[in-house]
This record gives C-alpha cells, sequence and structure tokens, in this order.
C-alpha cells in the first residue's frame, strides 16, 4: 500500500508540473464516464443473470415460489451484510439517512465529498441479489452509489481538492444515469439539479465529457436500441391540453402519496428492533403482495414496455382475477391497485434491508397512473379519446418531477429514452402542473426531505450552504469569566472585571447551569461605590441573556437568525443545559466572509 501511494504521489507531483488543472479535470471526467458505465452494465447484467437463472433453473412456473424469492433475496442481502461485509460501511453516516443519494448529498456537506470505498463492490453484490431475487427497485442508486464511491477514492488517490472531488461525483452521477437509460442529456441535468450544482462552463463540460463517454460505453455493450421502442402515432393536439393538466394534478398528488408512504413505512419499520425480524416481516409482505400483483417483482421494466403497446393484460399478468379481465373497469382497478402497491412494495423492499434505487419505481407507477387517467378518460362514455401509450410517457414525467424535484431531468428523461420528442409541449404541461403542486405542498423532495429537517442540506441558495458549511465549534469563545449569583459586588470588580477585557459576564450555579448574564455597562454606574460592595451580590444584577444559543441542537442559520432578531453581539451557548462559551457576532461574521472565499461561493 506505501508504495502504491507513493507512485500517486509522484504522479501528483509530475501532472502539477505537466497538465493545467483543467485539463486534468476534463480527463479524469473521461475516465469516471468510462467507469460509471462499465459499472451500470455490470449491475444490470448480474441482475438480469440472477433473474434468468431463477427463471430457467427454478420451476418459476410454480405460483408459490413468488411468495419465497423475496424472502430468499433479503436473506442473502442479510448474510452479506454481517458475515462478509461485517465492518460498518462508514460509521459517520448518520443512521436517518436510508438510501444512496441522500448519503451522497451527505457526504458532500459533511465529509468533503469522502466516501468509503467498500461502497464501490457492496452495491454490485447487494443489488443484483435484492432485485434479482424480486425485489420492488431499481438499479440507478446503487449505480451511483458505487461509480461516485469510485471517483471520490479516485479523486483522493490523485489529491485532488474538495470542489473537483464534488465534481467528480457528479460525473459519475451523470454517467450512471447515462449508461443505464442511455439518455446523456438527461444525465446532466439530473447531476446539476440533485447536486445543486452551479451551471457554468467549468461544471457542465466535465458533465457532458463524462455523460458521452458512460453513454458511448453502453452502446458499444448494448448497440443502438432505445430502453422502450416507441413511436408517437398521435402527436399533440390542443384540444387535450385540458386531459395534460388534469393528469399533471394527478401525478402531483401521487408523488405527494409516493413520499408520504416512503417515509411512513420506513417509520413502522423502525419500530421492529431487530434486522432480521424486518427481513422476515418485509419478505413476506412483499411475497404477498407479489402473489396477487406479480407486476410488482424486480424493477418493472417489461412492465412499462407492455403499457406502451397497449397490452394492458399482458401488462398485469396471472392474478386471481384472470376471469373478470374482459371487463374494462376490472383492468383499470387492476393497474391502480398496481399504481398504488408499487410503492409500498418498494419501500417495504428498502426498510427490510434489500438495496436499490427509486427512479425506476418511480417511473412504473407514474406509467401505470398515466395509463389509468387515458383508460378513464377513453371509457367514461363522453366521446373523449386519448392516446394511451401517450399518457403512460407522460405519467412517468409527471411523477419523476414530483417525486425528486426535478422537472427537466423527467422531460429530457421521457423524451430520450422512448425517442418521444415530438411530446415535449405535453410533457412540459404535465410536469409543469406535477412539480407546481408538490413543491408548494413538499417543500423537499424524497432524496432531501431527511437532510433538510437536520439542516445538513445544500442549496442553491448561497448564503445557507455557506453557513451549512460552517462548524459551531470553531467560533465558540470560552475566556469570559463567569461568577456565581451568591458573589458580591467587590469579589465580582476583582475576580471578573479585573481579571477580564470582556464585557460580559456569565452567571452559573455550583453545577455549571447558566442563569443569566451580567453587563460591564450596569457595573460602571457602581463600581465605584464602595458602600454597595457587600450589599449587592451578582445575583441582584444578572439578567436575561436575549437570546441562547444551544449546542448540537441549533443550526447556524438559527444562529445567524437569532443574532439578528435579538440585535445582541454575543450570545450564550448552552449545552445539555450547562454553561458551555459565547459566540460572537463579530467572530461568526469572519468566519463566515472566510468561508465565502474559500469555498469560492
Amino acid at each position: 500500500m506505501p508504495k502504491s501511494k507513493s507512485i500517486f504521489s509522484k504522479f501528483s507531483t509530475w501532472r502539477h508540473k505537466n497538465i493545467p488543472q483543467k485539463d486534468f479535470v476534463l480527463l479524469l471526467s473521461f475516465v469516471i464516464g468510462l467507469l460509471a458505465g462499465i459499472i451500470t452494465l455490470t449491475l444490470k447484467n448480474l441482475t438480469f443473470s440472477i433473474h434468468a437463472f431463477l427463471e430457467t433453473g427454478i420451476i418459476f412456473t410454480d405460483y408459490n415460489l413468488y411468495f419465497i424469492l423475496p424472502v430468499l433475496g433479503l436473506l442473502f442481502v442479510y448474510l452479506f451484510k454481517k458475515y462478509v461485509f461485517w465492518r460498518e460501511i462508514k460509521p459517520s453516516i448518520p443512521s436517518f439517512i436510508k438510501r444512496s443519494i441522500p448519503t451522497l448529498l451527505y457526504s458532500l456537506l459533511r465529509q468533503k465529498g469522502l466516501i468509503s470505498y467498500r461502497l464501490i463492490y457492496h452495491p454490485l453484490i447487494m443489488a443484483p441479489l435484492t432485485v434479482g431475487f424480486g425485489g420492488s427497485v431499481g438499479l440507478l442508486g446503487p449505480a451511483i452509489t458505487s461509480g461516485s464511491s469510485l471517483s471520490s477514492n479516485l479523486g483522493s488517490l490523485l489529491r485532488v481538492d474538495k470542489k473537483t472531488r464534488t465534481l467528480l461525483i457528479a460525473c459519475a452521477t451523470a454517467g450512471a444515469m447515462a449508461s443505464m437509460f442511455k439518455s446523456p442529456i438527461a444525465a446532466v441535468i439530473f447531476a446539476i439539479e440533485v447536486f445543486s450544482l452551479d451551471l457554468t462552463f467549468a461544471s457542465l463540460l466535465p458533465l457532458l465529457i463524462a455523460s458521452i463517454s458512460s453513454v458511448l460505453t453502453s452502446y458499444f455493450f448494448l448497440g443502438d436500441e432505445l430502453l422502450f421502442s416507441f413511436d408517437v402515432t398521435e402527436k399533440f393536439q390542443l384540444q387535450d391540453t385540458f386531459f395534460y393538466i388534469v393528469l399533471g394534478v394527478g401525478t402531483g398528488f401521487a408523488s405527494m402519496y409516493f413520499t408520504k408512504i416512503y417515509f411512513g413505512i420506513y417509520a413502522l419499520f423502525d419500530k421492529v428492533k431487530t434486522k432480521f425480524l424486518r427481513l422476515i416481516i418485509g419478505g413476506l409482505a412483499i411475497g404477498v403482495m407479489l402473489y396477487f400483483i406479480p407486476p410488482l417483482y424486480g424493477e418493472g421494466l417489461s412492465f412499462i414496455t407492455n403499457l406502451l403497446d397497449e397490452h394492458s393484460l399482458q401488462a398485469i399478468g396471472k392474478t386471481p382475477f384472470d376471469d373478470y379481465t374482459h371487463n374494462i373497469w376490472v383492468v383499470i382497478a387492476l393497474l391502480l391497485g398496481i399504481s398504488i402497491f408499487k410503492t409500498i412494495a418498494m419501500t417495504t423492499t428498502f426498510a427490510a434491508g434489500g438495496v436499490g434505487g427509486v427512479i425506476i419505481p418511480t417511473m412504473v407507477m407514474g406509467s401505470t397512473l398515466g395509463n389509468v387517467i387515458a383508460k378513464v378518460i377513453n371509457n367514461i362514455g363522453l366521446g373523449f379519446h386519448v392516446s394511451e401509450a401517450n399518457f403512460t410517457l407522460l405519467g412517468m414525467a409527471g411523477l419523476i418531477a414530483g417525486v425528486i424535484h426535478a422537472p427537466l431531468t423527467a422531460i429530457f428523461l421521457i423524451a430520450e429514452i422512448t425517442g418521444g420528442y415530438e411530446l415535449f409541449v405535453p410533457l412540459m404541461i404535465t410536469v409543469a402542473m406535477s412539480y407546481l403542486i408538490t413543491k408548494n405542498l413538499l417543500e423537499h423532495n424524497i432524496y432531501t426531505q431527511e437532510l433538510a429537517k437536520r439542516g445538513d442540506l445544500i442549496t442553491y441558495d448561497k448564503d445557507k450552504t455557506t453557513l451549512l458549511l460552517m462548524k459551531l465549534d470553531r467560533i465558540i469563545e470560552k475566556n469570559f469569566v463567569s461568577v456565581t449569583p451568591e458573589m458580591k459586588l467587590k469579589e465580582i470588580l476583582n475576580e471578573a472585571v479585573a481579571k477580564s477585557n470582556r464585557n460580559i459576564y456569565p452567571v452559573v450555579d455550583d453545577e455549571n447551569k447558566f442563569l443569566g448574564i451580567i453587563l460591564l455597562n450596569d457595573l460602571r454606574k457602581i463600581m465605584f461605590d464602595q458602600k454597595l460592595y457587600d450589599k449587592i451580590t451578582a445575583r441582584d444584577l444578572l439578567e436575561n441573556a436575549p437570546a441562547m444559543i444551544f449546542y448540537k441542537k441549533d443550526t447556524m442559520e438559527q444562529i445567524m437568525n437569532k443574532f439578528e432578531t435579538s440585535g445582541a453581539w454575543n450570545l450564550p451557548v448552552i449545552f445539555e443545559g450547562k454553561y458551555y462559551g459565547f459566540v460572537s457576532k463579530s467572530k461568526l461574521l469572519t468566519v463566515y466572509r472566510r468561508q465565502l472565499i474559500n469555498n469560492k461561493i
């Protein structure tokens, strides 16, 4: 290991002398994109191989196997985590972070973009086991995690700075998405929207290069076939605008349902004490859902294909309700059930210990909802007709925009993966309505809600981001002289005023509990009246602080607001009910300015 470090050290010295930083970043982005593409293809092939083995090597036609396969997949993941990957992946990642994208966002903010190298290969094993055995999740999240970990560790070996490492992680994200869907433009936009990157030439060009190199890798191994083979036969018509608005509203409220169910099921599973019990409960629940709703098995891309080809019965598959599917309203009810239960099956898979992503399940739910709305419009008997295939696509875009709050990603992703560029106007209408509803009712998306609650979210607001990057420990001052409540004026003058250059004195009891403050301005009025030296105590002089800062509870943004609203220049810091120090407004602003400069925000 030391030898390899020496090699990288020598290379780093050589490249600083011979390769300009800008050119080096472009070269790295190409390599990252290539590697992200290979990782994504590896994930897809491993998952397909497991699925094919189960389909041909086992009596897959036996209906009851749907019940047991998810349990087996989750059990294998559990055993790998416990006995093979027994060491913690990243002890400093808080337990409240559940999925891959939030992990990356937290790492960029709190850990300088440093990601455990174990996350390179963990997803490559556990995601195929989860999805291949029927877990109702996608593969994009694991591909992004693996690629981002690889880019982070490569950046560390090559000694790049935090800003470059952040850009490389975004390049890996774009590369994974470009390779997964063959959608290079949407991949670049996704990285910008998710990581809140500034849209400058310096960041855009590396993302483009990574996306291109990754999608070329996909074309090289898989050919030029699109993810969904689709031809737009019914183009945009002005009279259908109202129905696109209806679809946008429907996907907007469905996005809220998706998000609420996601966090609600996690909250339920968090009450289960042991991981193994979660596995059993989750696996059996998924099995039951698969028994009644077979399309919930795995990612569900073939399900979307059948809907686009208008083969609804083939998409639904064999169910206990086959005798009634000649009735279109039964078909609509079954499709609506798939749309409702896809979120439940996905989150149950995650909460039971499975590894996967959110985007593809979102697409499955959205496509189903769009198809259902189109079928309702066409069969209510009012003479209306819309394209069910088009609404299937638009539903995917609407739900993606609502769930992850990425409207541009939704538009370009659906257009690219289907070649349906003629649907741009309907896509824009549906996506705009969905995004408008969810953004106003849910401030944060499914990726950022956990982080935002705890003040760990990078945003486009540079003031907020700068405050997030600041650490309270750097600005706490502990050289204030404290006094006890029974201390007399003479003692205060001798022990505090004479020995301190501060104009505030915290008053604390014998257990260091904060009681209030004494101001030097108040002491000046009486400090030369010797008759009061033994009559007045600190308790007589103390007053409440204008506000208090609570250590490890208040965010830097809250601290700044407390200074603004109170008008104070010094505020006490309280930790577990005890006096801990002071924060001065001048030092806070000095550190804030330095943080702005260091991060070039």
